[in-house]
């Protein structure tokens, strides 16, 4: 394809060195503030192509930022880096092979995401030098999206108070504009403490928090009944209590993730919750405390700059597979079921292709689409600016993600060319808005119309800090 927009030459230029850096990331792959070899290499390539360089970004030791120009608007250009547990699987086969039993894998795609942000900022800042033109391009290196809410932290601590607009993406299995579906969330600790005794010789001593834990885990799931459709509640034990059944447990705690359409939504939903937690403490005479994890606002659109985003990835067309893109995808597609290849057309508004292994169009922006809606930490963010993003297909359509389908195709040819052609449509976004002072300020109009009517509330307290322990674990 004939680049007909200067700054995909630019892009084009810087190709090997991104992909590699892409590679690199896939091959160290570190879960949440642990991604310490993952921020290096990121902060490597921003030293390499010449910007000035913010580490430790909001006191988090695996954040970094880079910035190029002077003057003008300041245009954010957002990466992420962290990968998941248990997902490690041997690139470029398809079947289940992991590398390392029970390691970690980039089965999100963000050794991808990182790389194409940091490309696609690459480029703008070689355009505004080619151009001396008065704006400047920021790279976030953001961790922890997967749970951990580094953009949040980040947002609060003013990171994000001169930018103009945020642009971002994330692979997908079909191209289009984002449509700013992601539910708010939050993930509290409950830990509730009662009295050790003998199960057997004194039962009556003993005050069971582990009793504690699965009444609130079953008041919860009653209340589901009791919930908008568009509600989530999901828990995990983060300590049972210990492993032996012949002594009542005194110290249990479970993890309550709870999602819901906005942030006035959850607020309500988790104090509910709260209820629930108070009276299993009532049933078993045990006492319950609380501890904010971390949390994420639900996303807030931004129609000027999906527009300025839907013209620049119309003009670019389809990402390029081939021949042997289609093969490997369609041999992906074989441990798929039809359900999975249908859920990618029900996303955009579409018929299922059974057909069809990988995207070959660009999706309409005014799409009727259904599911899919997850939680993203970008949600702090677009209420802090206004706020855009990408999905672009890297791997066979009716991928589920946070698999290890996914984590196979994530350095693949097919996987590499998604992530060049986001880069571009980044890129070309990012020109849009610096040429076009209209559409910025379309784009501020509208973000400041939605927070007169919905001020923002910080999901997480000023207390609650990043746990960043984690990245000496």
């Amino acid at each position: 394809m004939k680049n007909a927009d200067a700054v995909w030459d630019l892009v084009e230029g810087h190709r090997e060195a991104f992909v590699a850096l892409s590679d690199r990331v896939f091959d160290t792959p570190e879960t949440l503030y642990a991604e310490v070899l993952s921020c290096a290499a990121h902060a490597e390539m921003l030293e390499a192509q010449g910007f000035r360089i913010t580490r430790a970004a909001a006191g988090i030791p695996t954040a970094v930022i880079g910035e190029a120009g002077e003057g003008g608007p300041v245009i954010a250009i957002l990466g992420e880096y962290d990968a998941l547990p248990g997902l490690s699987q041997e690139p470029g086969v398809a079947e289940h092979r992991p590398l390392v039993a029970g390691g970690n894998g980039h089965g999100c795609g963000h050794n991808l995401l990182g790389s194409a942000a940091l490309l696609a900022a690459t480029a703008v800042k070689d355009w505004l030098a080619a151009n001396g033109l008065a704006a400047r391009v920021r790279y976030y290196g953001c961790p922890a999206e997967e749970g951990g809410a580094a953009k949040t932290y980040m947002v609060r601590a003013g990171l994000f108070d001169d930018v103009d607009a945020a642009i971002t993406w994330h692979p997908a299995s079909y191209t289009a504009v984002d449509h700013a579906n992601a539910l708010a969330n939050t993930r509290i600790d409950f830990t509730f403490t009662g009295r050790a005794a003998h199960a057997a010789g004194a039962p009556e001593l003993g005050r069971s928090a582990l009793d504690a834990v699965e009444l609130m885990n079953v008041g919860v799931n009653y209340m589901r009944e009791h919930m908008p459709d568009d509600a989530r509640i999901h828990y995990a034990y983060m300590d049972a209590g210990g492993f032996a059944p012949n002594v009542v447990q005194a110290r249990a705690t479970v993890r309550q993730l709870i999602r819901a359409r906005d942030l006035a939504g959850l607020r309500a939903l988790v104090a509910r919750v709260r209820k629930v937690a108070e009276g299993a403490a009532l049933m078993t005479e045990t006492e319950v405390t609380t501890q904010v994890f971390s949390g994420v606002s639900n996303l807030v659109g931004n129609r000027p700059l999906e527009e300025a985003m839907q013209r620049a990835m119309e003009a670019l067309g389809p990402v390029p597979f081939d021949a042997a893109d289609r093969d490997f995808a369609q041999a992906i597609r074989r441990t798929f079921s039809d359900d999975d290849i249908a859920a990618t057309f029900r996303r955009i508004g579409q018929e299922p292709d059974f057909d069809l292994p990988l995207c070959d169009f660009v999706a309409p922006l005014d799409r009727r689409g259904s599911g899919g809606d997850g939680s993203t930490d970008v949600g702090d963010v677009s209420w802090a600016v206004p706020t855009v993003q990408a999905r672009v297909a890297t791997c066979a359509i009716g991928t589920p993600f946070h698999t290890w389908q996914l984590t196979a195709q994530g350095k693949s040819p097919m996987a590499h060319k998604g992530m060049v052609h986001a880069a571009k449509v980044m890129a070309a976004t990012a020109r849009i808005l610096i040429e076009e002072p209209a559409t910025r300020e379309a784009a501020t109009a509208a973000h400041r119309k939605h927070l007169a009517r919905s001020p923002y509330a910080c999901p997480i307290p000023d207390d609650v800090h990043p746990p960043v322990a984690q990245a000496a674990a």
